[in-house]
């Protein structure tokens, strides 16, 4: 008997198993894409951050660097939530009869909603990796199972049973399900991380958002 390659597995497949197999393929290239794609991002978010904090905290006028931050196009997440602050900050701040609480409130309010909209572009997607993750393994058993049904189909028409006859029909059904693990595999480690990676950068944002509250505060009282 000659040796079964995976190829010979794929192409003698049923074409039910074919399909599936395909799908599972290019879901997993579409995952791998995504990872790629979001692992640049995220890299490219905590250095922006990096890059803030230090000169924010250098001791740099917050006037100038706000006038900074809005002349430049590109900007991080953090200068973001700083410049939606402080803009809210001087705008309430000029209005006269206006409250210290409520000069405060409209900040953080601005910085939250400017910290949640970079959240949002940050985990975007995400979800797909998820559901790769939780579904692939069963398209790949359904596949499999399909594959298995067809082969004890095509043995019961043959009349004879022999190991060399159920083995090539279960090997390709069992692709399916390899196919299916090498896509979900890939794309929980993935999500689980940039899930891990979007919670730090969330907790970044908040101790910004308090402090820089504290130091607009005492800005205000003088």
């Amino acid at each position: 008997m000659q040796p079964i390659s995976f190829l010979s597995l794929i192409l003698n497949a049923s074409l039910v198993v074919q399909l599936v197999m395909a799908g599972l393929v290019l879901t997993s290239l579409l995952s791998w894409a995504l990872i790629f794609n979001k692992t640049f991002v995220l890299k490219s978010a905590r250095r922006d951050s990096d890059e803030f904090e230090r000169q924010f905290w250098s001791g740099t006028d917050l006037n100038r660097l706000y006038e900074d931050a809005s002349r430049r196009q590109q900007r991080g997440g953090m200068e973001r939530i700083f410049s939606s602050g402080f803009a809210e900050f001087l705008k309430l701040r000029g209005r006269s009869g206006t409250e210290l609480s409520d000069v405060m409130a409209g900040a953080r309010r601005a910085m939250r909603a400017a910290a949640q909209r970079e959240l949002d572009a940050l985990d975007r997607h995400t979800s797909f990796l998820a559901t790769v993750g939780s579904v692939s393994p069963y398209v790949g058993l359904f596949g499999t199972v399909w594959g298995i049904m067809h082969a004890f189909i095509g043995l019961g028409n043959a009349g004879q049973a022999t190991l060399a006859t159920v083995a090539p029909g279960i090997a390709e059904a069992l692709v399916a399900t390899a196919i299916g693990l090498f896509a979900a595999i890939p794309a929980v480690v993935a999500y689980n991380r940039f899930a891990t990676d979007v919670d730090r950068l969330a907790t970044r944002f908040d101790t910004y958002m308090e402090e820089f509250s504290n130091i607009l505060q005492r800005l205000a009282t003088r």
